[in-house]
């Protein structure tokens, strides 16, 4: 009882003021050469405007060829222009594809981001050498500083010069924009933003945020706020949890295939519920092209949902979400 009980408070006071009035949207109708784009956000302190739906790379890299270039053309053909991927991501497959089918025809109408692993400087630029040269790009729109996971990782990273080469890059016309990324502890993440306070690098920042994150070690609480204040671009992944929506059926001991949990929510109230907060792209995951293709639609019809609305959605989850086992890629060890 005492756990619902500060939970419900917290249901009650903690989105006040995080609110989609702080996220700029351009006019709802745009185009380009292909057509129709999906509306966009502004990223954050940039003067770029980027697209409220993004395609996630991970899925690209694990799903087959012709799956893999179907969702590419898909998200193209449904006006997503944000793409994200990463060196680890099935071992360089993901940049290799988007090498092969995405930047050799549309490199021109694309924000393209990838991301380093790396935990010394050494890495890092080889890391990013790798990626441009599978994206097949002069460029990178955002490099992000990956997967960091503890502050001791933070403070690691930063001494063995991470972010001094990460600079260098970005002054020799490799990269445009910086940022970092976790999904583990968002304790992590307040020691970065800690850290670069004077400085004040980064132009983003990615990270779980979904229905459920409130429960505990809630990034939407900890670290949006400290975002906005920096005026940064907040990119969402894990919107559905990881794809089993909220939890794949082998953790929780579930016998359906069924991607969403019966009786909680849909896929359109929970990524409704992630473009009603002030992020500035949602980033999709998905290994075919019906799926992007959902998404897509969802883009195109959302309006915002009320603070009321928000909070009974998270009322409805309050009973799996206190559970704890929910978000299992988060670690409770700060």
């Amino acid at each position: 009882m005492e756990d619902r009980r500060m939970f419900l408070k917290i249901l009650a006071g903690v989105s006040a003021g995080i609110t989609l009035a702080g996220t700029t949207l351009a006019e709802t109708k745009v185009s380009d050469r292909l057509g129709y784009v999906l509306p966009k956000r502004k990223l954050g302190r940039t003067n770029e405007f980027v697209t409220m739906l993004g395609t996630g790379g991970f899925h690209v890299g694990w799903t087959t060829e012709r799956d893999a270039q179907e969702v590419i053309e898909a998200s193209m053909e449904g006006g997503i222009r944000f793409f994200d991927t990463a060196e680890s991501y099935a071992d360089g497959t993901s940049e290799i594809r988007y090498g092969k089918y995405l930047t050799p025809k549309y490199r021109d109408l694309i924000f393209l981001t990838s991301k380093s692993t790396g935990k010394d400087a050494k890495t890092v630029i080889e890391h990013l050498e790798g990626s441009l040269r599978r994206l097949k790009t002069d460029h990178l729109d955002l490099y992000q500083v990956h997967a960091i996971s503890t502050p001791e990782d933070v403070e690691s990273r930063i001494q063995l010069g991470v972010l001094d080469v990460l600079l260098k890059a970005k002054e020799e016309g490799k990269i445009r924009y910086l940022g970092f990324t976790g999904h583990q502890n968002p304790f992590a993440h307040a020691r970065m933003l800690e850290r670069t306070k004077e400085s004040d690098i980064f132009d983003t920042v990615l990270m779980p945020v979904n229905v459920l994150d409130q429960s505990y070690f809630s990034f939407i609480q900890k670290i949006i706020p400290e975002a906005l204040q920096r005026n940064m671009g907040i990119l969402s992944i894990k919107s559905l949890a990881d794809g089993r929506y909220f939890v794949k059926k082998e953790q929780a001991g579930w016998t359906t295939n069924d991607p969403l949990i019966p009786n909680y929510l849909s896929i359109k109230e929970a990524m409704y519920f992630v473009w009603s907060l002030p992020v500035t792209v949602l980033i999709s995951g998905n290994e075919n092209a019906t799926f992007i293709r959902q998404k897509i639609d969802l883009a195109r019809s959302f309006s915002e949902l009320t603070e009321e609305q928000k909070a009974t959605l998270k009322e409805k989850v309050l009973k799996i979400a206190l559970t704890g086992k929910i978000e299992y890629y988060k670690k409770k060890e700060d």
